[in-house]
């Protein structure tokens, strides 16, 4: 079986997010899209938050599972025997960055292989943070996100 690794915060999962996960999930039997638990940032939601997010935006693709992961991912895709990690890309410095994780993972364990995948050109200036900063302000956020997310994050934010 073809699997893929699609890592990252999703703090809130984005619709820049979910192009990548629909593209991805349709070139591999099974995409695992795997939410980092990083003590070092302080999310707006929780892991388990994040993963039911994910599961109601995916919900339609039958190949996609949602995980999550703590440390290090090469020591995630180690455990769990997969090898290949599948990253979006909006513009040249995500490219800088992620190249550079790329190489590093490659050290750590010569058997994960990284595939870069452009985001849709309509996608390459959204990111979690922003969404979060305009729904802060109470802006239009229905063509960023799923309406499902949209609501907890407004929700979310009232409770802070």
């Amino acid at each position: 079986m073809n699997i893929a690794v699609y890592p990252g915060s999703f703090d809130p999962v984005t619709y820049g997010h979910l192009d990548i996960i629909e593209r991805a999930s349709s070139i591999f039997d099974k995409l695992i899209v795997a939410v980092l638990e990083n003590s070092a940032k302080k999310p707006l939601f929780t892991v388990e938050e994040r993963k039911d997010m994910i599961k109601a935006a995916t919900m339609s693709l039958r190949n996609v599972e949602v995980d999550y992961f703590s440390g290090l991912l090469v020591d995630y895709m180690k455990q769990n025997d997969y090898h290949i990690v599948i990253k979006g890309l909006r513009m040249l410095s995500d490219f800088e960055y992620e190249f550079q994780m790329a190489l590093m993972n490659k050290k750590l364990n010569d058997d994960i292989e990284t595939l870069f995948m452009m985001t849709n050109s309509k996608y390459a200036y959204l990111s979690s943070s922003i969404v979060k900063e305009i729904a802060k302000f109470n802006g239009d956020i229905s063509e960023l996100v799923p309406e499902y997310i949209a609501l907890r994050l407004k929700e979310k934010l009232r409770g802070k």
